[in-house]
């Protein structure tokens, strides 16, 4: 029998349904991860998101590396 359950995104309070007991199916899924991505979400969230916080987090972590690289062309440093 598979494991399915409610839970409550971190970020933006949405239930949703995690099936982690059929991962192939779950909502998680549409999000394609690499280990960058996933490692940045790791350090920020102990849990599940849902998919479009999910998106939302990959692209947050795109933008703050084009502005890192941004920062480093003009002689920017951080403070």
């Amino acid at each position: 029998m598979n494991k399915h359950e409610d839970k409550n995104c971190p970020r933006c309070n949405t239930v949703f349904e995690c099936k982690v007991g059929s991962i192939l199916l779950c909502q998680c899924t549409m999000v394609t991860l690499n280990e960058e991505e996933r490692a940045y979400l790791r350090e920020r969230y102990t849990d599940c998101l849902c998919a479009s916080c999910m998106q939302a987090v990959k692209v947050e972590y795109h933008n703050n590396l084009l502005q890192e690289n941004i920062d480093k062309l003009s002689g920017k440093t951080k403070r």
